[in-house]
């Protein structure tokens, strides 16, 4: 039987709800497979993918379904500061066309 490589790839997902006046929360979190799984599925309904491994470090200690702790506020503000720009940037192309 032929061993599969193992990949110790490891993902963190967050969810921010501008609405709902929280802090980001951890939706999912996985190393190997279930990385990938959660990687196939982001990419597939079009979510950024942000790497960052410093912040990942950290984020993957938060338990899924809570919020992110007030010390990661600041770093986590950037990337989605990022994100969000760089949507708008693409949907103000995406318009022109």
């Amino acid at each position: 039987m032929k061993d599969r490589p193992k990949t110790n790839k490891q993902v963190v997902a967050l969810n921010y709800d501008r609405g709902a006046g929280g802090a980001p929360k951890v939706v999912a979190s996985g190393r190997g497979e279930i990385a990938q799984k959660i990687l196939t599925a982001a990419r597939h309904v079009g979510i950024d993918i942000v790497e960052d491994p410093d912040l990942l470090e950290v984020l993957a200690k938060v338990p899924v379904g809570q919020e992110i702790p007030p010390q990661l506020f600041q770093a986590v503000a950037e990337i989605l500061a990022f994100v969000y720009q760089a949507n708008n940037r693409y949907a103000a192309r995406s318009s022109e066309y």
